[in-house]
């Protein structure tokens, strides 16, 4: 099982467990109905900020969502080769680059956007959150909306974003666009 189903089915759960409709749920976390429901159904994948929205709603941690091990380990090195990745869905990849994603403010990751596999550009939902989000481009081109002002940014190129403007980044092209986040405040931490 991949990991959208899984969170799909586990959000799934909780919502009727709690007998919350989906209309309630998007209220809720401003989350449109039918995201919500191709979420559901596996189908979509969220950001973990969006997660983050929905857990504070079902009255969860978002870490229930994800089989991370809750270990920690005093060495604040991460070696290349310790890095923990997660699949997002088929198109994301990310690496988070420290030992212990639940322990500090910070989250920063390397992600790994595949080509979309559309010809027409992607049309992004914008979401936003609490907190700032920097980005930065170390290959491809990267598609970023800020309150639906879309910029393409290069190798090199940077964005420092006050995460609640509605916001989000696409790769429009037919290679991968490898970027660097860092993300305050960040949702894993206990």
């Amino acid at each position: 099982m991949n990991y959208n189903t899984a969170i799909g089915l586990k959000i799934k759960e909780l919502r009727t467990a709690k007998k919350f409709t989906l209309k309630y749920l998007s209220e809720e976390t401003n989350l449109s109905i039918g995201f919500l429901s191709q979420l559901e159904r596996g189908m979509t994948s969220v950001a973990v900020d969006s997660l983050a929205k929905i857990a504070n709603v079902l009255e969860v941690n978002v870490l229930d969502f994800f089989d991370y091990p809750k270990e920690s380990n005093k060495s604040c090195i991460t070696r290349s080769y310790d890095r923990k990745y997660t699949a997002i869905d088929s198109e994301i990849i990310q690496y988070t680059l420290n030992k212990d994603t639940f322990a500090y403010d910070m989250l920063p990751r390397i992600q790994e956007i595949m080509p979309h596999k559309y010809n027409d550009a992607e049309d992004i939902e914008l979401y936003s959150h609490d907190g700032e989000e920097f980005i930065y481009v170390l290959e491809g081109i990267l598609t970023l909306n800020v309150d639906n002002t879309i910029t393409d940014l290069y190798p090199g190129d940077s964005a420092h974003i006050k995460s609640t403007s509605p916001h989000n980044w696409s790769n429009n092209t037919s290679k991968i666009v490898k970027i660097l986040t860092v993300n305050t405040p960040n949702p894993f931490k206990k």
